[in-house]
């Protein structure tokens, strides 16, 4: 059984799980916290709730991937052309492979695309496995008044549990009763935030609150990092925070690309352009299904269907979809190369029109290592305090306290740094190359900064820690006081060796720790702390808080009170550290000793990054749970902050009208979204593709699988990212870098331009091929080409240099310029129009020397000549009389001379598709750039476009030249001669392109000066 769960018959209780009183939370639940459930009523409970477990997601059959890759209508159309070869060559009725190598080819292409489609929809699917992965396979519970441990899938609402340190979570659960000082719990895979959550019992006084501020919740598959408690399960299986999120995974829609989407609007017009055409071709034609010729009027009609069948082959670009799989995998390669990993090719396009970035803050703005940047200490009486800063970031001793001399390491200093090392948990270990620290990140940085100042002291000579260093053989530490909420600080009792005595280490918040102080250690002595110096530390601790800095202020006693001869847990007063409400009168009467100021570090590179954002056009939106202030200073700090920034909490976002926030994202040029919590991610996505912005969202934890699906770009953390975001999302950082989605961005630009440039090759080259067909039919001329003569060159000839302008260097302004409009045509108006005055001349070049050969052309091999009337009206040959040619080439022309017109055509034949075939080559020069001359932009600027060409033109002479392969492509070599005349029919378009770019450039221009006129 599944998810059943009656939420009215949960004590029909409205009000959320967190608010509500003990009291009336276990009435609601029928339970009892000295017994837990009965085992009587465990069955029926069961019916109720269902199983604890998420939902298995239902997924798709192989057959129906399978198919879904061949609905696309570019496909459709190729799956036609095929089927309708395959016909054709039935009829005439071909032997062996050589007849059938078209519709082959075409279905070998479809079936290496359908089996990418599949692969990439199968990894999809897998993120929704990788949450149950999380799931904890054991919990404890109370029932009958026995304590058992029970699959966790069997745990229900009302059952007491028992939550250790190391274990995970089972459930939703509500906190009873702490069995230890503290409760901390690790739900970064919920939140996003590393830091662990402290846990408390009691109800919690607003009911509105995100996530993060639920303190009295432990949620399902979260790990409980210190402590251990008593809890009430209250949510199961689908309806806990991670159910929901599995849920929101499942609902996520994905889009199709904006490149996907282009090419459907190309096909449906292709679609349409080659069904016309193919029509007109064969009823144009009509009268000549009754030539003798054919024989019978329908063999007519079968030739001139298979002429415009040829011409839809010709029209449609079968290399299209494997020369775009091309190279979208060179551009995941080149972005592999920079740390972006791409994980579903189609998305590497959508990079380049992205128009909004929504980063989490923590790990990919800044580094994820707290860092202590500065530190204030007690200076002599009546000179107030002396400041220092810190440099170097993160978890590494590189950096030192800046203006520190030996002469500061005095009693009162040494103080400061017995207490920072001494009330900290945390561990250091290094191979002598890289750093690891063990415990938690705050901890981590007062020892880091602690080893950085130690370089200052003349005292420290020998290997090891400094910090271990400070305390040497003298202290013992006894027992630690958890930090609790109440008191906002943490402590350690240690003995001191040489003297015996027993000194309290205070750290926490600095109002808090001032605020019981009543002495302050000087550099020159302890003295009283008067009203003044705690009101200047405050003022100074305000300061460094408007800088983003989070401060932890020291102080000691040994004034310990009960604890003052403590020695272990058989000491008399032991009894009252087991209740954390104790904790709070040991740490009086205080001796200030300074404050440390840490913050979460910017990755060096992420200003210049968020700079060529804002040049690029691109928004960019922090998202963290850090509180207002935090989140408002790093944004500044960064340059996120413009004129128009905007800065909402998670509350603002739940209380604001969709409408009104919609507004405020589209007008605004920044936004800072602190407070969030999963729910709100997804909601922003939507929000901003509905205002038609391309959304990249960043994400690490389970709680952004729904928003990395949600978003046209998913983009997880290699590093700190979790299985889930990672299989949810398109794009994966190895370095977890922000830098490094901006240069995905450059290189989505690039490819995106690099697409259209061979886009517009292929056209090209595909219309120039349509309009010799046409002029052929409409002049009434024999075949210039056959299916597997254009196969050949569609798929073969010009392949090599459609994917070699997948290589062309990006231009120089490519993040100068804004991210292209989602609903920018993929081919302008304009665009078409140059390419069909190209094609138009393709066609006439190619149909031109083929008349050419027939009527002028000596090149040395005797071929008798004929006149236009004769050529353009061949298939009235038989009716002629009087018509007489000599023997040619084998031919018994003179007892059969309608023979040249269709056997005898062999060397127009190839003289004409060796032009196709040079043009398109020329044409690929041509197509390097959309508007910029080949004299500004030479070919050598690609190099591989060079070798592309010489490869392609290795492949024709191959076909030209060897025997067996001019059989089967019904064509023959050519002479110096002939080469030269091919030269001369093809040279032009070069020529007559750099016209039509010279008026696109001055087009360009003056749609700019319009464009800023209308500004």
């Amino acid at each position: 059984m599944t998810e059943s769960v009656d939420k009215q018959e949960l004590g029909k209780i409205q009000t959320p799980w967190h608010t509500i009183s003990d009291v009336e939370l276990i009435k609601s639940l029928n339970t009892n916290t000295e017994s837990g459930l009965s085992e009587d009523s465990i069955d029926q409970l069961r019916q109720r709730y269902g199983w604890n477990e998420l939902k298995k997601a239902e997924t798709k059959s192989l057959l129906a991937m399978v198919f879904e890759q061949f609905t696309d209508l570019m496909v459709i159309i190729l799956l036609v052309a095929a089927v309708i070869s395959t016909i054709i060559a039935f009829l005439d009725g071909e032997s062996g492979i050589v007849g059938y190598i078209e519709p082959i080819v075409i279905l070998l292409i479809l079936i290496a695309n359908a089996v990418v489609g599949v692969w990439q929809e199968s990894n999809a699917e897998a993120a929704l496995e990788a949450l149950k992965d999380l799931m904890p396979e054991h919990a404890k519970v109370l029932r009958s008044g026995t304590w058992s441990t029970v699959l966790a899938r069997e745990v229900i609402p009302g059952d007491i549990v028992e939550m250790t340190v190391g274990s995970k979570v089972p459930a939703d659960v509500r906190v009873l009763k702490l069995l230890t000082p503290s409760f901390r719990v690790n739900q970064s895979h919920l939140t996003g935030e590393t830091k662990d959550i402290a846990k408390h019992p009691g109800p919690l006084d607003h009911g509105d609150v995100v996530l993060q501020d639920k303190t009295n919740i432990a949620f399902s598959s979260s790990t409980i990092a210190a402590g251990s408690a008593l809890g009430v399960v209250v949510e199961i299986g689908m309806t806990t925070e991670i159910g929901k999120m599995q849920k929101e995974v499942t609902e996520a829609n994905e889009e199709r690309t904006p490149l996907q989407e282009k090419l459907d609007e190309f096909g449906n017009l292709l679609a349409k352009v080659i069904f016309g055409i193919c029509a007109l071709v064969w009823i144009m034609n009509f009268r000549n299904f009754f030539d003798e010729a054919h024989g019978t009027p329908i063999r007519g009609a079968i030739y001139y269907f298979k002429i415009a069948i040829a011409l839809a082959v010709a029209a449609v670009p079968e290399g299209l979809p494997a020369v775009i799989t091309t190279c979208l995998a060179l551009g995941t390669r080149r972005m592999a190369q920079r740390n972006a990993i791409v994980r579903r090719l189609p998305s590497v396009e959508t990079l380049g029109c992205t128009s909004v970035i929504c980063s989490d803050k923590t790990g990919t703005l800044t580094t994820n290592e707290m860092t202590v940047t500065d530190f204030f200490i007690p200076d002599r009486l009546n000179e107030g305090y002396k400041a220092f800063s810190v440099s170097g970031n993160g978890f590494k001793v590189d950096g030192k306290a800046e203006g520190l001399s030996p002469d500061y390491f005095n009693d009162s200093f040494r103080q400061f740094l017995l207490s920072a090392s001494l009330c900290n948990d945390s561990k250091i270990e290094s191979d002598g190359v890289q750093y690891k620290i063990i415990g938690m990140a705050t901890e981590a940085a007062i020892r880091i900064a602690v080893e950085k100042i130690g370089k200052t002291d003349n005292s420290f000579k020998k290997a090891g820690y400094y910090s271990e260093h400070v305390i040497g053989n003298e202290f013992k530490k006894l027992v630690t006081l958890e930090f609790t909420r109440e008191r906002k600080s943490m402590s350690s009792l240690c003995n001191q060796k040489n003297t015996g005595r027993n000194i309290l280490y205070v750290k926490g918040a600095p109002e808090s720790i001032i605020e019981r102080c009543s002495r302050i250690h000087l550099s020159n002595g302890v003295a009283q702390m008067t009203q003044s110096m705690k009101q200047d530390a405050l003022e100074r601790v305000v300061g460094m808080s408007k800088q983003a800095l989070r401060c932890i202020a020291f102080a000691y006693t040994d004034d310990c009170r009960e604890l003052t001869d403590y020695n272990g847990e058989n000491h008399p007063a032991h009894h009252l550290l087991e209740d954390y409400e104790n904790f709070l009168g040991f740490e009086q009467n205080l001796i200030f000793l300074g404050v440390m100021g840490m913050k979460d570090p910017p990755r060096p590179e992420v200003k210049e990054s968020i700079a060529l954002c804002k040049q690029a056009g691109i928004k960019v939106f922090m998202i963290t749970g850090d509180n207002k202030l935090t989140a408002e200073a790093v944004a500044d700090n960064i340059g996120i902050t413009t004129g128009n920034t905007v800065s909402l909490t998670g509350i603002d976002l739940n209380k604001m009208p969709e409408s009104e926030l919609s507004k405020a994202l589209q007008d605004a040029d920044a936004c800072i979204f602190s407070r969030t919590e999963p729910r709100h991610k997804k909601k922003l996505v939507q929000l901003l593709k509905s205002s038609r912005e391309v959304v990249a969202m960043t994400g690490d934890g389970v709680n952004d699988a729904p928003a990395l699906q949600e978003a046209n770009i998913g983009v997880a953390m290699g590093i700190a990212g979790t299985e889930v975001a990672k299989r949810a999302s398109d794009m994966i950082l190895a370095d977890d870098k922000f830098s490094t989605i901006v240069a995905a961005v450059e290189e989505g630009r690039s490819i995106y331009n690099n697409t259209k440039a061979f886009i517009r090759y292929l056209i090209s080259s595909n219309i120039g091929e349509v309009v010799s067909i046409f002029l052929t039919a409409m002049l009434g001329l024999p075949e210039g080409f056959t299916s597997v003569q254009l196969l050949w060159v569609n798929l073969v000839t010009d392949g090599p240099p459609a994917t070699a302008l997948g290589f062309n260097p990006p231009d120089l302004d490519i993040m100068k310029k804004p991210p292209r409009r989602h609903d920018e045509p993929l081919i302008s108006n304009w665009v078409y129009i140059r390419y069909f005055v190209i094609g138009t001349y393709v066609g006439a070049a190619t149909v031109g020397i083929f008349v050419y050969w027939y009527l002028y052309f000596d090149g040395g091999d005797s071929h008798p000549l004929v006149a236009y009337s004769q050529i353009s009206n061949w298939s009235e040959c038989p009716g002629w009389k009087d018509f007489s040619l000599p023997d040619w080439n084998g031919l018994d022309l003179s007892h059969h001379p309608c023979l040249y017109f269709t056997e005898g055509k062999t060397k127009a034949s190839t003289l004409s598709l060796t032009v196709l075939v040079v043009i398109e080559m020329l044409n690929s020069l041509n197509a390097l750039s959309e508007d910029t001359s080949l004299i500004h932009m030479p070919p050598w600027v690609n190099p591989w476009l060079l070798l592309a060409i010489s490869g392609s033109i290795v492949l024709h002479c191959l076909i030209l030249y060897v025997p067996f392969l001019n059989e089967v492509f019904g064509i023959v070599p050519l002479t110096s001669q002939e080469w030269i005349l091919v030269m001369i029919f093809s040279t032009p378009v070069v020529l007559i392109d750099e016209c039509l770019k010279f008026f696109g450039r001055v087009r360009s221009r003056r749609s700019q000066v319009i464009h800023k006129k209308d500004k």
